[in-house]
């Protein structure tokens, strides 16, 4: 099992988060963040600088069957794209284990519903 952690533009939100329900990935959490790249900028507005280098990012976690990693990775990189700095990154890590709460199901099958795959 997989946990994919990614930080898009949160005008590619909607984008992403449709491509990751064609690929059959139906859970998933995002929170609103910002946070700091590598470009460094900033704004003068009316004689005030302003620091415009925190950037409103979403951050979306799921944890995913090693089966469904590399369509659930293509998805985000194919909807998330713009050709430009900032359009954000995407983490990979491993999980030992995972359980259902509600069934005791562990492993694999906690992270989908049988009845239905």
């Amino acid at each position: 099992m997989k946990k994919i952690e990614a930080i898009i533009r949160k005008s590619k939100f909607n984008d992403v988060r449709k491509a990751l329900h064609e690929a059959d990935i139906e859970f998933l959490s995002w929170w609103d963040v910002k946070g700091q790249g590598t470009a460094r900028q900033g704004l003068i507005f009316r004689g005030i600088a302003y620091d415009i280098n925190a950037i409103e990012r979403i951050y979306i976690s799921f944890v995913v069957r090693n089966v469904n990693m590399d369509k659930s990775i293509d998805a985000i990189l194919k909807a998330a794209y713009t050709g430009e700095s900032g359009d954000g990154r995407i983490f990979v890590s491993s999980i030992e284990e995972s359980i259902r709460i509600r069934t005791g199901d562990r492993g694999d099958e906690s992270l989908y519903d049988k009845d239905k795959k």
